[in-house]
């Protein structure tokens, strides 16, 4: 997943920046924020329930029948709150030369919105557990990466779904859930692997290569996406990634400064970090402004993920309600301030 750090962010490695001064004490010039919307909770049980769901399949590697099963739940969650799903079957080659069968999976709550935000996920799990120092070719549940961040967007569509049209947010959300995004070639702990695609393209994010250039629903348009990559675990750290500093800034500060006023700056930096290979390369390149949540080292010049990161410790054990709740409480408040 994910491993490549830009020449530009390294020379500035983890960049301190500050937060905005908050004085105890008010005078007649300063400014009265006004109070959140009134947003869902958003139920970090269920959330954690749906994690669970996905890992109990399997580790989801495409070609499998733990693969299958598990689109095939997905599907039918969105479809049984109500929400218009699109399937979008393609095949992939991967780096090792392996043609996947794949599908990325598009579900729309208020379709008939004019305006939207788009909300995405992978759902696959990574072949090996290669950064793993003692089983690197063991599978992996990929708890974490890949189905924490499904079961923040599978809880977000439940409780919008499950809202009146007076309380409704003013935006439709499009949970787009990519596939094949974890079967890329790692130049670190795969260095006695040939790169067949080396030159030929990116090995990581095939699910969202192919639908950036494949947009579903035809001519898709939002105001911006968010990203959730690695946005489980006990602990997670997010800071502000660069690609979406430069590319998102507007909802990115919109995402940090709601998560400050709920209270969640432990999880949410305002701190920069370097730029990385991932889902939003793709969505950004289709038009839609992403922000990448996901976690990693904030101040580790030497390590930039986790140590569970494609480690057979990617497992429930790492999971962490107040994680899930941080991230998923904060989104689904964002929603309501447009």
């Amino acid at each position: 997943m994910k491993l490549r750090l830009s020449l530009a962010a390294l020379a500035g490695l983890f960049l301190l920046t500050a937060c905005p001064d908050k004085k105890n004490v008010e005078t007649a010039d300063t400014p009265v924020e006004a109070p959140l919307p009134k947003a869902p909770v958003f139920n970090a049980d269920s959330a954690y329930a749906f994690t669970a769901k996905q890992v109990a399949f399997g580790p989801r590697v495409p070609n499998t029948k733990a693969h299958q099963a598990c689109g095939d739940y997905l599907v039918a969650r969105f479809k049984g709150w109500g929400l218009k799903v699109k399937e979008q079957p393609f095949q992939a080659m991967t780096f090792d030369g392996t043609m996947l069968r794949a599908r990325n999976i598009i579900a729309q709550y208020q379709p008939q919105a004019a305006r939207r935000v788009a909300i995405f996920a992978h759902w696959d799990t990574r072949p090996w557990a290669d950064a793993d120092p003692n089983k690197k070719n063991a599978p992996l549940d990929g708890a974490s990466d890949g189905a924490s961040g499904v079961a923040v967007a599978l809880e977000m569509a439940r409780i919008l779904a499950a809202q009146p049209d007076s309380l409704a947010p003013a935006v439709g959300v499009d949970f787009i859930l990519f596939d094949a995004e974890d079967w890329g070639h790692d130049s670190g702990t795969q260095q006695n692997l040939k790169n067949q695609l080396e030159g030929a393209g990116d090995s990581w994010c095939l699910g969202s290569q192919y639908w950036a250039k494949n947009l579903v629903p035809a001519g898709y348009k939002a105001e911006y996406g968010v990203l959730f990559d690695m946005v489980g675990a006990r602990g997670a750290k997010f800071s502000r990634e660069e690609l979406s500093r430069n590319s998102a800034r507007q909802a990115l500060d919109k995402i940090w400064n709601t998560a400050a006023r709920l209270g969640y700056t432990d999880y949410f930096l305002f701190q920069d970090s370097p730029g990385i290979t991932d889902d939003h390369v793709y969505t950004n390149q289709a038009g839609i402004p992403t922000v990448d949540i996901i976690d990693h080292l904030p101040n580790n010049p030497n390590q930039y993920f986790p140590n569970y990161h494609h480690a057979t410790t990617d497992n429930m054990d790492v999971i962490d309600r107040k994680t899930l709740k941080a991230v998923g409480q904060t989104v689904t408040q964002v929603l309501y301030l447009n």
